[in-house]
């Protein structure tokens, strides 16, 4: 089995840590819902905005991004991304009002776009076949556990100190990460892309749109012309985007889609990535809410699914690289769907050890089988002179499932998130988890084997330091 190299390290440091802050504050802020609707005001309006406004952002922004990462280089891209995510996050951590909460979010949204395509793009660059499966093995689990994590520090700062220093926790892996950076240099391919500005305001603008009906239409209903407006505009504005990517240099290449397995594998992420969303936001604000537990108690409910993420994901991606990802990306999905119908045992006499901890351990063997497989299923099958824009398109789909899911919140729960709510959120949870598998069945391939994974130009990977 083939080792890690020095470059191969540092490089997996830089794309962890990279990524660590995106996801990390897209999970974060989950525990700090209720307090932020209790000191700013709102209610469940406050706090879908408050999860959406970074997932527009970040959700639209990601393809530019990708154009602009392979246009730019990753490094210089990767350095700016970090610094303006870390000024946004003081923003978040200041706001005095839910409309300047809002606009903050957004703007770690957009910094966060420049880093997830960057970071992985780093990996698909430097690696291919067996150690690039590994590697992003490597990277899901420690990415994903910031997702799983974040709830449980984010329960501790709202309970000890205030939701206001949720935000700021992402300063010491910033730092890091800009120190590291430092040292590593990496040849970039020519940079020939062009970006495509007007086709990355299509999307965001048309995403915002059809966020905003999908949000406040059960205030004012669907008769609004407010609502009317945003809707069908919205939808129009989508369909510019994607009548503008039949062009030369569009910002997301279609022809990535006539790639079988990125094709199917992207049809899977959407489903399960939804899932996982409404998972997390329902679960993080009931347990609140519904069963009464203290912030951090209900972030140490998903601790169980962080723990089986670390020990099992690299171990899968490995795995996945010997017999192919169709297996993974179909049996993780149904054991997840498993896990959320579990979530129907939550009754009025609550109980975490009988009635949620089952949900989590399953959920959590059932994230372990799929995420590794997913990515690498996705990225792997793209050429590697594409895999910046190959993962800001899968990124892009992933928080679009949701942006979109968080945004139906009212119309999934019934209007409330009450027990009742809770179980039909538990239902459609299910209910996307299952769809991805089968969808993964049915579209999945093993890729063929990359006979010469080497051929690329790298520092020599035995130097203790290129820096040096």
């Amino acid at each position: 089995m083939t080792s890690f190299t020095p470059l191969h390290r540092l490089v997996i440091a830089v794309a962890v840590l990279a990524s660590f802050v995106t996801f990390l504050d897209g999970t974060v802020v989950t525990v700090a819902l209720p307090a932020i609707s209790r000191e700013l005001g709102g209610g469940i309006t406050t706090q879908q905005w408050a999860v959406d406004a970074y997932l527009i952002t970040l959700s639209a922004l990601i393809l530019l991004a990708g154009s602009v990462s392979d246009a730019y280089g990753r490094v210089l891209v990767m350095r700016i991304g970090l610094i303006a995510f870390g000024i946004a996050s003081i923003a978040v951590a200041a706001a005095p009002t839910p409309v300047v909460l809002i606009i903050a979010r957004a703007a770690q949204g957009a910094a966060g776009a420049l880093l997830v395509p960057s970071s992985l793009a780093l990996i698909t660059a430097v690696m291919r076949g067996e150690v690039q499966s590994r590697a992003i093995g490597v990277w899901t689990a420690f990415t994903t556990a910031a997702q799983l994590v974040g709830p449980l520090l984010g329960g501790l700062f709202v309970d000890l100190l205030s939701w206001r220093f949720v935000f700021l926790i992402n300063v010491l892996p910033i730092g890091v990460t800009l120190v590291l950076l430092t040292r590593l240099y990496l040849p970039e391919s020519a940079r020939t892309a062009r970006v495509d500005w007007l086709s990355g305001a299509l999307c965001a603008v048309g995403l915002g749109g059809v966020v905003y009906a999908l949000i406040e239409q059960p205030h004012q209903g669907w008769a609004s012309p407010v609502i009317l407006v945003a809707a069908i505009g919205g939808a129009l504005l989508l369909a510019l985007f994607l009548v503008r990517q039949q062009r030369s240099n569009p910002l997301m290449p279609l022809s990535l889609f006539r790639v079988r397995n990125f094709a199917w594998g992207n049809l899977s992420t959407l489903f399960v990535y939804a899932a996982l969303s409404l998972n997390g936001f329902v679960i993080g604000v009931y347990l609140q809410q519904g069963a009464g537990l203290k912030a951090t108690e209900a972030g140490l409910a998903s601790l169980p699914v962080t723990i089986l993420m670390i020990l099992l994901s690299s171990r899968v991606g490995r795995l996945a690289g010997r017999l192919g990802p169709r297996l993974f990306m179909s049996a993780g999905p149904l054991v997840m769907a498993a896990g959320a119908l579990l979530l129907l045992l939550v009754s009025e006499q609550f109980d975490y050890w009988w009635q949620v901890l089952p949900a989590m351990i399953v959920l959590g063997l059932g994230l372990s089988l799929t995420v590794a497989p997913l990515t690498s299923a996705i990225l792997g099958s793209i050429d590697e002179s594409r895999s910046g824009i190959a993962s800001a398109v899968n990124n892009a789909v992933s928080r679009v499932a949701g942006l979109l899911v968080v945004a139906m919140l009212s119309t999934i729960v019934g209007g409330t998130l009450n027990l009742a709510g809770f179980h039909s959120a538990a239902l459609v949870t299910a209910t996307l988890f299952a769809i991805g598998g089968v969808v993964s069945w049915i579209g999945i391939r093993r890729p063929a084997a990359d006979p010469a994974p080497s051929h690329r130009a790298a520092p020599d990977p035995a130097a203790p330091d290129p820096a040096a």
